[in-house]
């Protein structure tokens, strides 16, 4: 799924059932003891994921812990991101001569029922556009498809700058063409190897019933 989105050399691990709970770290287990035990699987699954792309650097399997901001604390010399839905789990690992951040999420390739969500993570000009792209492809929940490109933005925004951001701080327009989106921010970006960067690009897939979104920052 998420590797047809993402380049060499980033190295991408998934599953679409979850590992026991046994499998995890006892460091993992404490940090989600008082999660239910579905939110419990799914935690572990994907740091299963992150350690299995984790190995093709050398990295020996060690617990994959949330920092204090709940982001994943990845190895010096290297950078990731994961993402988990019902039935996937996936995480990306590069190292970070390669690329600065990467974004990536996955959803259930379902149309967003609350009407005030959409408004609430999009933009008007973002409402337009997704009821053009609903009148010539009716196949596509493209309410979800904004939906998880904002979330893979927001992944790869943050390791770059340590702040939050808005679904309203980016604006996204979605290309059908070539399954591509261009993520321009609103606010100002961060800068990386000197550059400051004013926009995201990303790509999407649906699959599966899945939606799929994943951005890269080169070097």
């Amino acid at each position: 799924m998420i590797d047809k989105l993402l380049p060499r050399p980033i190295v991408v691990s998934e599953a679409f059932d979850d590992r026991p709970l046994s499998d995890m770290f006892p460091e993992e287990r404490a940090a989600v003891a008082r999660a239910v035990p579905a939110r419990q699987r799914e935690f572990g699954t994907v740091r299963a994921c992150a350690r299995a792309a984790l190995a093709e650097f050398g990295i020996a399997p060690a617990p994959l812990l949330p920092g204090p901001d709940r982001a994943p604390r990845w190895p010096d010399g290297l950078v990731g991101a994961m993402t988990h839905c019902t039935g996937y789990r996936a995480a990306a690992v590069a190292r970070t001569s390669d690329f600065a951040s990467v974004g990536l999420d996955a959803e259930p390739h379902h149309p967003v029922r609350d009407a005030g969500v959409v408004d609430l993570v999009t933009l008007p000009e973002e409402r337009e556009q997704l009821s053009r792209l609903r009148a010539a492809q009716p196949d596509v929940h493209w309410d979800r498809l904004i939906f998880s490109a904002k979330e893979s933005v927001y992944k790869a925004w943050y390791p770059l700058t340590g702040r939050w951001l808005d679904f309203e701080e980016a604006h996204l327009t979605l290309d059908p063409t070539d399954a591509t989106f261009t993520a321009r921010l609103l606010v100002e970006g961060p800068v990386v190897d000197g550059v400051r960067i004013s926009a995201f690009q990303g790509r999407w897939l649906v699959a599966s019933g899945l939606v799929v979104t994943a951005i890269t920052v080169p070097r």
